[in-house]
């Protein structure tokens, strides 16, 4: 009987002295314990653990029913008397063991746990971690910050629950567990709190470097892609108030304001594979980035935040964690970023933004991921806000930069769409310059015909592929038909007229040639179809087209004929508009042809 041979054993210890325990003796101890365990006879096990004559044995041997006593704490009913005997068991332990050998039993068990069970062995063995840590004497700083890297780690491949549904369900514990483990690090940070009123040691700092650590992962998981909106229905959102603990613990150990303006702090560990180091300056680009959205978006912690900084100089300091947002495809971080853009653009009014922030890498390379989300993301909402924060962001800015900006994109969007709509920005400007009482001497003069240089051309002259670029290029054409008739020769504001003759060099006749090449080859493309569709006497016949570079999906003969008559239409659309700018300068050209004899 299990019971049985453990008092043999234990009969055996008692007249033992501590250094004369045997490796065979933990062996036996171990066997005869779990087998107590695994028959039913959790309750005669306590008796044994609690007798103060077994107090010494208990201290040396007990942590190795770690392993054996969670599995049957899941193996039995929430009800059942043998696993309340098992909790007061593990309770015991944590009192009776030596803090050392238990600590490491207990890290173990975390660590060999995974998939379903991750967050239930973590939930259940917090309590007993936290009681071995606080009475641990040496490398307690060590030993906390270990204890909490391998509970991350081990949470982190967990999927974090992103619908109110997914919250409410928790399927996983996730959202119990994470409040749990900051429930878990609180004496650790009360005792930083205590240490810093009393001295600045060295320890006292490791324990205090460990606390950041921990509050750094938790900002990149799970807070990172967490949904945290405040959702109907949802009393306590558990992630809110994960992200309100963490936000509390990094202003109460004063590090709240350095981590917002520090990017690059003076102690990140100095790995010798550069491989470790750009993982670790990735992490914490991630984490400081969900950082400012919580506290600029959903305005945790923003009661502690000064309110000396100018809204520029806010978004100057959050383009690095914008443009780290920007560049994840997760819905649950892009939205972040696009969030905490807009955020940081409404706070300023039009106009304001200096051209001299164009000098940040970042104010460039931002823009340029705006225009990768709106070109290329597969989620419609997402690429409707991307435009519609760029068009923020172009507000912001004064003239000048404006312009810069509007070089800048014209140059790297690759995107005849995106070109079309920056060149319908152009044409406000150019506007505003003509009908405000004051000149504005970037879109108007030389500075406007240098930019008109990039616009009124096309990439590849008379080929160019003009369906690929028609956006591009009606925005261009209504761009010069308002120039022609806005500004006057006589006037000559703009300067168009004077560089007439290289716009209709370089723009108008390749153009020209350009559509009268597309339009008789896609001409072509209709005969032939119509013949083959004759000969093969169907028209369901199945096979394939390019347009614009692009194979299309297979499509029947008449599908076929439908996308190039709509070519054939925008061409007419393109050659309507050309004709109409060709027109205009003709009859502005003859007219003052005439004043002059």
């Amino acid at each position: 009987m299990a019971v049985d041979e453990l008092q043999a054993i234990i009969q055996r210890c008692q007249i033992l002295e501590e250094a004369d325990f045997k490796g065979e003796d933990f062996n036996l101890f171990q066997v005869a314990g779990q087998k107590c365990l695994e028959d039913g006879y959790a309750a005669q096990l306590l008796e044994v653990i609690q007798n103060e004559k077994n107090k010494v044995i208990i201290k040396n041997m007990g942590w190795n029913l770690i392993s054996p006593l969670v599995r049957c704490i899941f193996m039995y009913k929430q009800e059942d008397d043998k696993r309340e005997h098992c909790l007061r068991i593990l309770e015991q332990l944590a009192q009776l063991c030596n803090p050392k050998e238990l600590f490491l039993g207990l890290l173990e068990q975390i660590e060999q746990t995974s998939g379903e069970q991750v967050c239930q062995t973590v939930m259940l063995l917090l309590q007993p971690l936290q009681t071995v840590l606080l009475k641990l004497q040496n490398k307690k700083a060590y030993s906390v910050g270990l204890s909490l890297a391998m509970i991350m780690n081990q949470l982190t491949p967990l999927p974090v629950p992103y619908t109110k549904q997914q919250i409410q369900e928790d399927k996983l514990g996730l959202c119990q567990c994470c409040n749990a483990v900051v429930d878990f690090a609180k004496p650790f940070v009360n005792e930083v709190l205590k240490n810093m009123e009393k001295s600045s040691e060295y320890n006292d700092m490791e324990l205090k470097e460990e606390v950041i650590k921990f509050c750094m992962k938790s900002l990149k998981y799970p807070l990172l892609t967490a949904q945290l909106e405040q959702l109907e229905g949802i009393e306590e959102h558990p992630f809110r108030r994960f992200a309100t603990e963490i936000i509390d613990i990094l202003w109460n150990i004063g590090e709240l304001i350095p981590l917002m303006f520090v990017h690059h702090k003076g102690k990140s560990p100095q790995w010798e594979d550069q491989e470790f180091a750009d993982i670790e300056r990735k992490n914490s680009a991630d984490s400081l980035a969900c950082l400012s959205y919580l506290i600029f978006v959903q305005h945790f912690g923003i009661e502690c935040f000064p309110v000396v900084f100018s809204p520029s100089y806010l978004l100057l300091c959050n383009m690095t964690h914008i443009g780290v947002l920007l560049k994840r495809t997760e819905e649950s971080v892009l939205s972040k970023g696009l969030d905490l853009f807009e955020s940081c653009l409404l706070r300023m009014e039009d106009n304001s933004l200096l051209h001299h922030y164009l000098e940040f890498r970042d104010f460039i390379n931002v823009p340029q991921d705006l225009v990768k989300i709106m070109t290329l993301c597969p989620m419609e909402h997402m690429r409707k806000k991307s435009l519609n924060i760029l068009q923020l962001f172009i507000d912001k800015f004064d003239t000048e930069g404006k312009y810069t900006l509007f070089r800048c994109l014209l140059k790297t969007s690759n995107h005849a769409g995106v070109e079309g709509y920056i060149i319908k920005n152009i044409k406000d400007q150019i506007h505003l310059a003509l009908t405000k009482e004051y000149d504005s001497i970037w879109f108007t003069g030389h500075h406007l015909i240098s930019l008109l240089d990039l616009v009124l051309s096309l990439p590849e002259g008379a080929e160019t592929d003009l369906l690929q670029n028609s956006d591009r290029v009606m925005a261009s054409l209504n761009l010069l038909r308002y120039l022609v008739i806005k500004d006057c020769e006589c006037d000559n504001q703009t300067g168009v007229w004077t560089t007439l003759g290289k716009i209709e060099q370089n723009f108008l006749k390749p153009l020209r040639v350009g559509l009268n090449m597309s339009k008789a080859h896609y001409e072509a493309e209709i005969k032939n179809k119509k013949e083959n569709r004759k000969e093969a006497h169907s028209s369901n016949t199945v096979c394939s087209v390019t347009v614009s570079g692009e194979k299309m999906p297979p499509m029947t003969t008449g599908m076929q004929l439908q996308v190039l008559h709509s070519a054939l239409f925008t061409f007419d659309l393109i050659e309507s508009v050309l004709a109409r700018v060709e027109e205009l300068i003709e009859v502005k050209t003859k007219a003052v042809m005439d004043e002059n004899s």
